[in-house]
């Protein structure tokens, strides 16, 4: 198996939701936009965003065990802490739940958190070490 991830997927309540958050708020373009099943992004060099309803999803992959906050984190790298500020209020602006205010992190990088509308966190980040600066486009 090739070490690299094609998709990543996450199961929402509410698509429409989700699309109004991350197409209309954050101004993303959807590479498959299908209402009601699913919302897909190109996130990256062949990497692709899912967005799937939870019914759905669940039907094919099954329940998930527990529940309360996925122990998963979404990752957005940015080249300057400015950058940082900026797309933390731009989510704001679209609706995102706060979680926290970017800070200096004792990794030596810049970071905040925000939750979409269904609570998946996204952290906004400043990451000046190599497999940081690696991943900027």
């Amino acid at each position: 198996m090739d070490q690299r991830i094609s998709f990543v997927t996450l199961a929402v309540r509410d698509l429409g939701a989700s699309r109004a958050f991350y197409v209309d708020g954050l101004g993303w373009e959807p590479a498959v936009d299908e209402p009601g099943e699913v919302l897909m992004f190109k996130a990256g060099d062949k990497l692709v965003l899912s967005l799937w309803d939870v019914d759905a999803f669940t039907a094919e992959v099954g329940q998930a065990p527990g529940g309360g906050l996925a122990p998963l984190t979404l990752s957005h790298n940015l080249a300057t802490t400015d950058g940082v500020d900026r797309v933390l209020e731009q989510a704001r602006a679209a609706g995102a739940q706060h979680v926290s205010d970017a800070v200096e992190r004792d990794w030596g990088g810049y970071s905040g958190y925000f939750a979409d509308p269904d609570g998946f966190r996204w952290e906004i980040c400043h990451n000046p070490g190599p497999i940081g600066q690696e991943v900027l486009p």
